[in-house]
């Protein structure tokens, strides 16, 4: 059965939905600061799974965490759809990013529920734990566990700033299922997400098909130094690492300033060192490094030169310096006809749609080494994101929501 283009989610139902998340783990006015197993996490957590019941979704959780809710299909033996986003929200997150894909996903569940329709296929919800990776570093680790990418225990065994594991975590949250990672391969992937870029809302269009993702880099990098007095040590026998840590933060800087023209971006975002106390010369730093370009080639001349630049940061300040971790991702991958079905969907919607890049990360890159997957933007305002003023205009989210629960419902149903 197709569902005919008069037929919508309900959007006061869904925008009641997405303010009762965004009363839970409440950061700066108008955001939320809902990291990874922390108790909001949790407390989010606990009121999807009562949503997700109240649906009559069958709920399964596996050791990574992941949830999943699935909704029985007409041959219920078939892969899945599988439809999703992430709950976690960066430190100054705001009320969207992530959170509409898993709350349009559960929408689009009701609103089949509310017209009786059972579908050929099984849908099944997805909340991926650790997303964002502002807690757990680096990002997307539980889909990758999912997918493949990454073995369990290694995800399991990544450890936070505030000190617990990943696993200890999904422990004392109650979020250490017994579902293996991963264990089956889902028929398809859809993935609603916000721009967290100004295209779409500045060109007035409000679907936006993601063909492919910037090549991303990211690095974590250390420097080793001595400890000793700031004051009456000699300057020519001082090995600070943080101040090598921040000559590699400059020298980063400057290579994303070299590549800006032609789109290029690279920052460190997170810097930590130890001591990190007045009147002592810190031993040990860390910093992590984050380079993106659309094009494969650009990226990797930029990556290239953040390895010379920790080594000319290291000996500038009298230090060591180590990349003790790399990850990558980016590329064309999703699938051709999934992306022809969202835009078929959306233009018989009376919808405008537009292809374009992905600059950020999401869970979608991962899935789509395993099965089709798409990913299917809406508006941000003014692009904001990764900030609590992060805002959408619910009536141009509609098309995105309207989009999705017919592109899924054709999936499910072919």
């Amino acid at each position: 059965m197709q569902l005919t283009a008069d037929i919508g989610v309900d959007l006061g139902r869904f925008a009641q939905t997405l303010e009762a998340s965004s009363r839970i783990g409440a950061g700066r006015e108008g955001g939320l600061a809902r990291l990874a197993l922390g108790d909001a996490d949790r407390d989010m957590r606990d009121l999807f799974v009562q949503w997700c019941r109240e649906a009559g979704l069958a709920v399964r959780i596996d050791e990574l965490g992941n949830i999943f809710a699935r909704r029985a299909g007409r041959e219920d033996d078939l892969a899945p759809v599988l439809v999703g986003s992430h709950l976690d929200t960066q430190a100054n997150g705001g009320r969207f990013d992530g959170i509409i894909g898993v709350l349009g996903a559960l929408e689009l569940v009701r609103r089949l529920n509310d017209l009786g329709h059972t579908t050929r296929r099984p849908i099944e919800i997805v909340n991926w734990t650790n997303e964002e990776g502002a807690r757990f570093s680096p990002p997307m680790i539980c889909s990758g566990g999912f997918a493949g990418v990454y073995e369990r225990d290694w995800v399991l065994a990544r450890r936070a700033d505030d000190g617990p594991t990943l696993g200890e975590e999904l422990q004392r949250t109650g979020y250490a299922g017994d579902a293996p990672v991963g264990g089956f391969v889902p028929d398809s992937y859809f993935e609603l997400h916000i721009e967290q870029g100004p295209i779409l809302d500045a060109e007035g269009i409000d679907v936006g098909i993601v063909t492919r993702a910037y090549e991303s880099h990211g690095f974590r990098v250390q420097f080793s130094g001595d400890t000793a007095h700031a004051g009456p040590w000699p300057m020519e026998r001082r090995r600070n690492a943080l101040v090598a840590a921040a000559r590699l933060c400059v020298l980063v800087d400057d290579i994303g300033w070299d590549f800006a023209e032609s789109g290029g971006k690279s920052t460190t975002a997170r810097l930590v060192a130890w001591p990190n106390k007045t009147g002592i010369i810190s031993d040990w730093s860390e910093v992590n490094v984050d380079i993106r370009h659309e094009d494969p080639r650009i990226a990797a001349i930029m990556a290239e030169r953040v390895l010379r630049a920790v080594g000319e940061a290291a000996a500038r300040a009298g230090c060591t310096g180590e990349i003790v971790e790399r990850w990558n991702w980016g590329g064309e991958f999703f699938d051709p006809g999934l992306i022809a079905g969202v835009r078929e969907q959306a233009l018989r919607l009376g919808h405008a749609t537009r292809d374009l890049a992905s600059q950020a990360g999401h869970d979608a890159y991962f899935l789509a080494r395993i099965c089709p997957a798409v990913l299917i933007f809406t508006p941000c305002r003014d692009g904001i994101t990764h900030n609590h003023r992060e805002d959408v205009d619910m009536e141009r989210l509609r098309a995105g929501l309207d989009t999705l629960l017919h592109a899924v419902g054709a999936r499910a149903d072919a």
